[in-house]
């Protein structure tokens, strides 16, 4: 691949193999893009702040009982504080949030406005929302976790965490798990279909923001006790497959005598089969008639279609595994008997109707209306993607069906998910469940800003990209000796993490929505918001618990820590945000939150470790298990990322 030839340095360069302690958890600083702040954006305005002395905020134990990320405890304490200071208003969910300005606190409860416009002119005793929000904190009840709240402005209520709670509660996940911080969704079953190649047809780079946007929000949701159904729902059935079926026949005349035909390079051969499909209107006869044959069910169809089928599956899968990446396939061919019952059920109330020969369903504000049986009778894209959403509502008794393709298709989403709604599959509401979503993504552009291809303007095939990937970094760690220091499995190990890490996190770290520029150079670089950069950091803590000589697991058990430190206090908040920054990932189906909040840890530990001596300081203990809690977090950061962790440098 001459194109992608490009000088690359990479820092001194890592090593899989983890500690005994990272072995325990491992089985398992750039602003925000214009699109995430559009699609997070909460408007928040700070005025002089009016302290308020607090008797109910005391240092009483908080309910061992509360789960849920830092956030839900919190609105879970302002949720009592409201129903005990208005009790006369029902239904009003508190509203908690970051703090923008970390001056100010650490998060804020902003009810006050709302309620003192409810309440004013009702004969309330109040004369103001500073008033309302006063009296919302002097009802909380009695929590170590808050330090002390203060108003601002027109009745923002901005709150300090307690250092100590901060300290214990990051301590209790070490000695617990990072499982307990698992965010806790309003869903139990979901699909999430995603990936989806045609058979015949190899993986290209247009595959692979679908194949690993939707494996990180499977491990997500995964992480979040959801239960994932990962379907992978590839274009195994349609017209194109009397070509293919035509064609084997004529270039491997004894095609049933083994359980593959030796092919080849599958691409070239559906390429050779479109070729005389167009030009030969004798084969073109042939290749329509074996059609009707395959789908009247004729064994030697129906069996030629599976071998080519399963030749194509083996050369899916090998990215896969490359990627770890697991799906279940149910492709396009599994939903095909169920689509006359589906139609019908669509018939039956009344949205299917003739047009031009055709039948349709009309969707409101569209003009061409969404076609479900073609002129010629056959089934197509929307018949099949109807049926596999009844299928999958009413068989595997799924909440929430997620589709991740790119953007260019949003408008066949929407008017299949319309004809859902109209027919009373799903409900009206967008927010209630079941629910259906289509995860939308942009184009994967070259240095030209165009489509990314190849110089011969082939698109660029994905076992390509990542024989690159990993070639550069293989390349990188010769050049820096570490084929002398590491066995050749290390070497080779640890070049693949990183190449297609880099490549993973370069796509990810990115809005889906946006287009963006595949650069070698850019996404193997170890400064910045890269996969390079990142697994350095983790390597590096890694490195400063090794060197210290303690046993870090017995240091959970018998040390204590204590966040007195700014640097360390900023750094402990940090990580118990993690599962609220998951939640909103997963709610608003953007993996880039994740990548954003991970490389602010790494900011974070790096201020830290700047301005607070860990090995030999008197607070060696503290420290270290504040960076195994780093360490912890960030590896099931890459987890969900689907990025493998590197433990030496």
């Amino acid at each position: 691949m001459s194109s992608f030839t490009l000088s690359l340095k990479l820092p001194p360069l890592l090593s899989l193999s983890p500690p005994p302690s990272a072995q325990l958890l491992y089985s398992n600083f750039s602003p925000f893009s214009l699109n995430t702040r559009i699609l997070r954006a909460t408007s928040r305005r700070f005025f002089s702040a009016v302290e308020v002395s607090s008797k109910t905020i005391s240092t009483m134990e908080t309910d061992k009982e509360s789960i849920g990320s830092l956030k839900q405890q919190l609105a879970k304490l302002f949720e009592e504080s409201l129903r005990a200071a208005f009790p006369d208003i029902s239904d009003v969910p508190p509203l908690v949030a970051i703090c923008n300005d970390p001056k100010n606190g650490d998060y804020q409860c902003n009810n006050a406005m709302s309620l003192w416009n409810k309440i004013k002119g009702k004969g309330t005793q109040f004369k103001g929302p500073q008033p309302v929000g006063k009296a919302i904190v002097e009802n909380l009840p009695g929590s170590d976790m808050i330090e002390n709240c203060s108003i601002a402005g027109p009745g923002f209520i901005n709150i300090v965490l307690a250092r100590q709670w901060i300290a214990k509660s990051v301590q209790k996940m070490l000695i617990d798990g990072i499982e307990t911080w698992a965010p806790k969704l309003p869903v139990k079953r979901t699909v999430v279909d995603f990936s989806s190649p045609n058979i015949a047809k190899e993986m290209h780079v247009g595959h692979l923001r679908s194949t690993i946007i939707g494996d990180t929000l499977a491990r997500m949701l995964e992480f979040s006790n959801v239960e994932v159904l990962r379907r992978n729902h590839v274009g195994d059935w349609g017209t194109q497959f009397g070509m293919l079926i035509e064609f084997l026949f004529e270039k491997f005349p004894n095609w049933e005598a083994g359980s593959t035909p030796a092919i080849g390079d599958l691409e070239a051969f559906y390429k050779a089969s479109k070729q005389r499909f167009d030009s030969d209107p004798d084969f073109k006869e042939r290749a329509q008639k074996a059609v009707v044959s395959l789908q009247g069910g004729e064994e030697k169809y129906r069996k030629a279609w599976a071998q080519i089928c399963e030749i194509s599956r083996k050369e899916f899968q090998k990215v896969y595994e490359r990627l770890g990446v697991h799906l279940e396939e149910k492709g396009e061919s599994f939903y095909n008997p169920y689509i006359p019952k589906a139609l019908e059920l669509l018939n039956e109330k009344g949205l299917i109707e003739e047009s031009e020969g055709a039948r349709v369903i009309f969707i409101e504000g569209k003009k061409i209306p969404l076609i479900v049986v073609k002129r010629d009778g056959g089934f197509n894209y929307a018949s099949t993607d109807l049926t596999a959403l009844w299928y999958r509502l009413n068989e595997e008794k799924a909440d929430w069906m997620i589709y991740v393709t790119d953007i260019g298709q949003r408008e066949h989403f929407e008017m299949f998910f319309s004809a859902a709604k109209r027919a009373g599959w799903l409900p009206s509401n967008e927010n209630d469940y079941p629910k259906a979503s289509h995860v939308g993504f942009g184009l994967v552009l070259g240095e030209d800003g165009k489509r990314f291809r190849t110089r011969s303007t082939e698109v660029v095939k994905l076992v390509d990209l990542l024989d690159e990937a990993k070639s550069r970094c293989k390349l990188a760690l010769e050049e820096r000796g570490k084929a002398k220091e590491w066995t050749a499995e290390e070497l080779d190990q640890t070049a693949e993490a990183v190449g297609y890490g880099a490549v993973k996190y370069a796509d990810l770290k990115n809005n889906r929505l946006t287009n963006y520029t595949f650069n070698f150079d850019q996404m193997l670089s170890d400064k910045g918001n890269t996969a390079v950069y990142l697994l350095y950091a983790h390597a590096r803590i890694c490195s400063i618990i090794r060197k210290s000589g303690r046993d870090i697991e017995e240091l959970k058990k018998s040390g204590a820590m204590d966040l007195a430190h700014q640097d360390e206090r900023m750094l402990g908040l940090h990580l118990l945000q993690f599962p609220e920054i998951v939640e909103e990932a997963c709610t608003n189906l953007l993996p880039n939150l994740l990548c954003e909040y991970l490389y602010k840890l790494s900011e974070d530990f790096t201020k830290f470790y700047t301005n607070c001596q860990v090995v030999g300081s008197a607070e060696e203990t503290s420290r270290l298990l504040l960076c195994e809690a780093t360490a912890v977090v960030m590896r099931k950061c890459f987890h969900l990322l689907g990025i493998t962790p590197v433990y030496k440098i």
